[in-house]
This record gives structure tokens, sequence and C-alpha cells, in this order.
């Protein structure tokens, strides 16, 4: 599980928490994660971290996740996707041909990762690739394939792509093959990795699906995630409820008269006024006031949102105070040397 990443994008959330911690529908984004392995077999997880990573040591203590073994390891420095994959090597407990499921630790895909594994063991393959099909492949670099699902190629950003498929971010390695990845200096294995084992003629095998996938690296993308799974949009075996039009934690104190909708979540020890909560997500012990309304907003650990404000599409950091009768869109809030600084998107 890759999850070394700063978050810069969901700053200044991500300031004092790693994004993969961040609570999704109400328990850490990894949490999640971790449910989907269990639920095809993964009995050992091992978190390749940089960013912050005694963290996630505390937030998963004792190394167990509901039976699953997991295991830290940690990058001095960060070494791109390829060098985080083999500095994790070292933890694992493998044979040379077999398998090992490599995730992105801020990817929300509902796949079929058993049916992914099948294919993988049927076709011999030393990589294969999760590849969803998009609309528009002109943002993403997009990898082409034959008709034997056989990935002939991984192409950057262009104008004019000659395929929709894209990586969708979970690999499943032979052991040997990560075994080659350098340890030294920072690698890319889609940039790096991928295109030198086809250039060496590896077998490099896709899997498409184009299940629910999203990833969560922006404001607008985690709240749709977190949304999503509140909702049932996609299911979650972590999720500590039934999906529903809201979430609301055991402790959270909400105002009888409060609207809560679109998949919003309210966190333990949070207080909610008479306020509409619409599709947002409200960390623990946040207070939010009487005549508030929020809509697509994060609202960060013990922040306070005072009474009559109007949020739309805002990031509030962990313990920011926002007066009463405050109006913004689009806009991050956090408190700097007791100061409230705002800065648009």
């Amino acid at each position: 599980m890759l999850v070394g990443g700063q978050g810069t994008r969901l700053r200044p959330l991500t300031l004092t928490t790693p994004k993969p911690l961040l609570p999704v529908a109400g328990v850490p984004f990894l949490a999640h994660q971790f449910a989907r392995l269990r639920d095809v077999g993964v009995t050992r997880i091992i978190l390749a971290t940089s960013y912050r990573a005694d963290l996630f040591e505390e937030v998963f203590a004792g190394g167990d996740f509901d039976g699953v073994e997991l295991i830290f390891v940690t990058e001095a420095e960060p070494m791109g996707t390829g060098g985080a994959i083999a500095n994790a090597a070292a933890a694992l407990e493998s044979g040379p041909d077999d398998p090992v499921i490599v995730f992105n630790g801020d990817v929300l895909s509902g796949h079929d990762l058993g049916a992914q594994l099948a294919v993988h063991l049927t076709s011999g393959a030393e990589v294969t690739l999760h590849l969803v099909e998009v609309d528009d492949a002109r943002r993403f670099g997009c990898v082409p394939t034959d008709s034997s699902g056989r990935v002939t190629d991984f192409l950057e950003k262009m104008p004019n792509p000659v395929a929709n498929q894209i990586n969708a971010g979970c690999y499943i390695f032979k052991t040997r093959v990560i075994s080659t990845i350098p340890t030294a200096r920072p690698v890319s294995v889609e940039r790096e990795t991928f295109p030198n084992l086809l250039q060496a003629g590896a077998h490099i095998q896709a899997y498409v699906e184009t299940a629910y996938w999203l990833d969560l690296g922006t404001p607008a993308t985690y709240v749709q995630g977190s949304s999503d799974l509140v909702t049932g949009a996609i299911a979650s075996t972590a999720l500590p409820g039934a999906p529903g039009q809201a979430l609301v934690l055991d402790g959270a104190q909400v105002s009888s008269s409060a609207q809560l909708v679109d998949g919003s979540v309210v966190g333990t020890g949070a207080h909610i006024g008479d306020a509409a909560i619409i599709r947002s997500v409200i960390f623990d012990d946040a207070q939010v006031g009487s005549g508030v309304r929020l809509v697509d907003c994060l609202v960060g650990f013990g922040a306070v949102i005072g009474d009559s404000s109007q949020l739309e599409r805002c990031v509030i950091g962990d313990g920011a105070v926002i007066p009463a009768g405050q109006v913004l869109s689009d806009s991050r809030l956090w408190n700097q040397d007791g100061v409230l600084t705002i800065t648009s998107e």
C-alpha cells in the first residue's frame, strides 16, 4: 500500500494528518482499503510510508486490522512509486513467482480484485494492471492493449489519445519483478519500470474493468468519495453504519432541526446546530452553529463555524475558528498565529 505522499492538494487538512488517514465516511480512508483486501483473503499488508510515518502506527496501533497483519516500512526520503515499492519489498515473505498486490493509497475503487488476481495467475504475466475506460483520456496517460489484453505501450498525455484506457493504480507483480527496481534513486513505475519491462519483452497484462473508480486527491473528489460510500454508491464493509443520507458517529450532538443530506458525515464529539449540511464531512469535535449552510465542504478536527455562515466547496483546517456570518466559496481557511487565513482556489 503506497501511502507516503504529502497530500498537498488537500491542505490545510494534511498539514497535520496524512491523506490516507483522513476520515472518509466515518473511518480513516485506509480502513476501506484494508477491508477490500481482507475481503478477498489478504492476510498481510505492508504500508510504504514516508510523510508523518509515525501516525500510521499510532492510528493502527498493534499492527492489526481485523485479523490482517499490518507492517510499516518507512522511506527516509521519497523515491517515487517504484522506489517506495522496492523499499517495502524488504518486508515481503513471498517466493519469486508469488503475486504481490500494490495499491495506491488514495484511490477508491470498486473493481473486482479477485478477478484481477485470477487474470494475473492464469495469464502468467510479470505484472497485471487494472485499467479503466474513460470518455476523455486527454487528461491522463493512456495504456493501449492488443486483442489478447497484453499491454503494448505506456503513453503520456496527448491531444489525441490512441486508447481510452488509463492506469487505475492497482498492480499485481510477480515478486521477482519488484527485486529489479533500483533502490538508490527515485523511480516511477509508470514512466520507467513498466516501459522498460515492455522494451525487454516482458508480459504485462491488462485487467480492464470500468467499475467505480475515484482518486481522492482533491477536496471535490474527497467529498464525492465520502458521500458515495455513505449513500451506498460504492460498498465498503468498513462503513460504520448502514448506507443512507447521512452518517452520524457515536458521541456527536445534532440539533433535531438540522438538515443532513447527500451523504454527509458528522464525526464523534461534533456539535451541529440548526444547520444545513449538504454533502459535507464534519470531522471529530468540530462545532457548526445555527443558521449555517455547508455545501461540499470539509471541516477539520475541532474547527468552529459561527452562526449564519454560508460556505460552499471550502476546506476548513483543524481548529480554525470561522466568525459568524461568513459567506465564502472555493476557499481554504485555517488559523495561523491566531489569525484566520483565507485563500481562494
